[in-house]
């Protein structure tokens, strides 16, 4: 029977998935300094051991376990370890990813299980294990960590994009199940930007050139902002950066002219110049051996600040940008028409 730790407000218990580096570590750190006790979870012992490490140099509390996300019963019995060893979870991050650039016509079948087992299925797992260990107290909070391509599926990264879309229906679906339930549970994702993380440094890919994020870029520390900003008050959808729902609302007004575009400028903007070379190391099927780091190496172009908007307020701009596009639009045909009389 897992053993009930009663704790304050201040010192929550939260699990991040995928905390070994980039935007799972740095909303680790940012968490930790709320006085959150925090749970990282990753497949790599030394790099969560780094992070640990970190947190506890700077008076934190944390505990890290090696698991695969990919791995159902792996997470639910770190879940099992974290309620053991911390209490209850109060708020449960699904961040864990894995990528690969590639063309479609160039991916394996071996590929695309991967990037799904991980980037969806990982998400769904973390999602199980946290409903389990919520729904006994009525209470708790699961923050999606989700992108653009969810929403806009771009190309080179076939794989990522589906596999994000699809977390992002499963969210979708099991909000409505929520609120039928009349659960308190708390549900919401955060959506991100391109991001400088070390994942451009390891991804596989298939290109002759290193990958890179599609500019603008912005530094891992504004999406662990926006993280821990959303586990106080979730909303449905956070976005960050203008581009996120830009992208939306493209997506869903203009999608064959953001097709040609994207076909025009996608490509290229993931393309680094710098020859990838034959022995690239990458993380898809294990974690590439060495410290992980938060920060990628983009951080000469890399914002610190950005745009953060509800989903809400992000439709509610499309809408008013449309109705006042409409506005313009018949202002100028009944111009128009006063002219022929």
């Amino acid at each position: 029977m897992t053993q009930q730790v009663h704790h304050p407000r201040a010192q929550r218990v939260v699990v991040i998935t995928g905390a070994s580096a980039g935007v799972g570590r740095a909303a680790a750190l940012e968490f930790a300094a709320t006085g959150a006790r925090v749970a990282l979870l990753a497949r790599d012992p030394m790099a969560l051991e780094d992070t640990r490490s970190q947190i506890e140099e700077h008076g934190g509390t944390a505990l890290g376990i090696p698991v695969d996300v990919a791995d159902a019963e792996a997470v639910f019995s770190a879940a099992r370890q974290i309620e053991d060893t911390f209490g209850p979870i109060d708020v449960w991050v699904n961040n864990a990813m894995t990528t690969v650039f590639a063309t479609v016509e160039s991916l394996s079948p071996e590929e695309v299980r991967r990037v799904n087992d991980v980037t969806y299925l990982g998400t769904v797992h973390g999602t199980m294990a946290a409903l389990r260990s919520m729904q006994a107290r009525g209470r708790g909070t699961i923050i999606q960590v989700s992108s653009g391509l969810a929403y806009r599926p771009i190309p080179l990264q076939a794989a990522y994009c589906a596999a994000k879309h699809a977390a992002r229906a499963f969210t979708e679906a099991l909000r409505c199940e929520l609120l039928h339930q009349g659960s308190a549970i708390r549900l919401g994702s955060v959506v991100l930007p391109g991001m400088n993380t070390p994942q451009f440094d390891w991804a596989r890919t298939h290109q002759r050139h290193k990958p890179r994020p599609v500019a603008p870029v912005y530094q891992p520390d504004v999406a662990a902002r926006a993280i821990v900003s959303a586990a106080r008050r979730p909303q449905r959808e956070y976005f960050v950066g203008y581009q996120t729902p830009l992208l939306t609302m493209g997506a869903a007004l203009m999608p064959n002219v953001l097709d040609r575009y994207l076909a025009s400028t996608a490509v290229s903007g993931q393309d680094s110049g710098i020859p990838a070379g034959p022995n690239r190391q990458h993380n898809l099927f294990a974690p590439v051996p060495g410290r992980h780091s938060t920060r990628g190496t983009f951080s000469d172009e890399s914002g610190r600040d950005a745009l953060v908007v509800s989903g809400s307020v992000a439709r509610g701009l499309g809408v008013a940008a449309l109705l006042g596009i409409g506005a313009l639009v018949g202002a100028c045909l009944s111009h128009r028409n006063q002219d022929r009389r």
